[in-house]
């Protein structure tokens, strides 16, 4: 009997060995921890993980009964052999806690999309207002010109172009303003990227164009068909004007459930395109604030994707080989990349990727690298 416990507590170290040697469990890890309002499945993952990102693996690992996606404020999880799991249950709730702050990403999910600038000049526009009014609201016709196939009652978003990304030979990051790259007079939104035009006649049209980003602004359905077509505006968050584009209605709900995974194969020259609140030399991003990243589900990434974020380290003079008072001719010395935070992906295009900043001990900005987490 006692070999058959030593046996049975030897094979347990060993599996729980081999458990905590892949997830590499923190040293401080808690035994058990009660849920709180407000926490995300990544923020309980860092509690227990030195690797946030691995959080699937922590859970109860012959996954049994619980869901980690039906974690509950109060629940009490609890850390043993098998993995985490739900030791308690609190009262049941409306809601369970979700993998990311939803808060920070549901306008991405419903309001922005990325499309091709093809699809963008080949797509149905607006070319007139019912009674010559320079612009429309709610209950308003419109007048639609190229919205051939289409039938009456059928509903269309209203959307509004934003900004277009471009990436150079010379991996320019700078996101650039659509209103001069369009060949129809298309008027633009402000978004969410303030970005710095100044660096647009260097790079010019010789940069590859990524995707353009286009705001939903309305919702509208088609009341007669011909070239242009009557349509009426069922709704709008702004003025509709001459220009505006229809593309067809996104019903699909929206996935809130995120897997976070390293990329399945790094690309290469991925890097941070553009910040929610700018580029300039103050412009940065820390965790729950969103990025646009330059690769997509061309590159093999899909939501939870996540990288780790460095930044691009500089080249410097060697004074101490060289010579300082003729720091030209010093030789030059690359310092290594520094790290700066976790990015899980959570919406993606075929060239383009919305993502959350989970963590960081440095601030982001335009240009920094991402790599697969270590």
């Amino acid at each position: 009997m006692l070999k058959r416990l030593l046996a049975l507590s030897a094979g347990l170290l060993i599996a729980f060995a081999a458990y905590a040697a892949g997830a590499q469990l923190r040293a401080d890890a808690p035994h058990t921890y009660v849920v709180q309002k407000g926490d995300t499945l990544w923020s309980i993952a860092a509690r227990f993980l030195q690797k946030p990102w691995l959080w699937p693996e922590i859970w109860d690992v012959n996954q049994q009964v619980y869901n980690p996606h039906r974690i509950y404020p109060g629940d009490v999880l609890d850390l043993d052999v098998n993995g985490l799991h739900i030791a308690k249950r609190a009262p049941v709730q409306a809601n369970p806690i979700p993998s990311l702050p939803l808060s920070a990403i549901q306008p991405f999910l419903k309001d922005f999309r990325i499309v091709t600038l093809d699809q963008l000049k080949a797509s149905p526009y607006v070319v007139a207002v019912e009674s010559g009014e320079p612009r429309a609201t709610e209950g308003m016709n419109l007048y639609v010109r190229k919205l051939a196939g289409a039938s009456v009652d059928q509903r269309y978003a209203v959307v509004r172009p934003t900004h277009i990304y471009r990436q150079s030979k010379f991996q320019s990051p700078q996101p650039v303003d659509v209103g001069h790259l369009l060949t129809d007079n298309v008027d633009l939104v402000p978004g969410p990227w303030q970005e710095d035009s100044r660096n647009d006649n260097m790079w010019g049209n010789s940069r590859h164009v990524l995707g353009v980003e286009v705001k939903v602004i309305g919702t509208a359905k088609v009341l007669k068909t011909g070239d242009p077509a009557t349509v009426l505006l069922t709704n709008a968050n702004m003025a509709i004007r001459a220009g505006d584009r229809l593309l067809p209605v996104d019903d699909t709900p929206y996935d809130f459930t995120f897997y976070p995974h390293p990329p399945l194969h790094a690309p290469s020259n991925a890097y941070v395109v553009a910040l929610t609140n700018g580029y300039d030399s103050i412009s940065v991003q820390g965790p729950r604030d969103v990025v646009v990243l330059n690769v997509g589900s061309e590159q093999g990434v899909d939501n939870g994707t996540t990288f780790a974020i460095y930044q691009p380290g500089k080249t410097v003079a060697d004074d101490v080989t060289g010579n300082s008072d003729r720091r030209m001719f010093s030789p030059k010395v690359k310092l290594p990349n520094e790290y700066e935070g976790h990015v899980m992906v959570f919406r993606t295009f075929a060239h383009v990727s919305y993502g959350l900043v989970m963590d960081g001990i440095r601030p982001v900005r335009v240009g920094d690298q991402l790599e697969a987490p270590k």
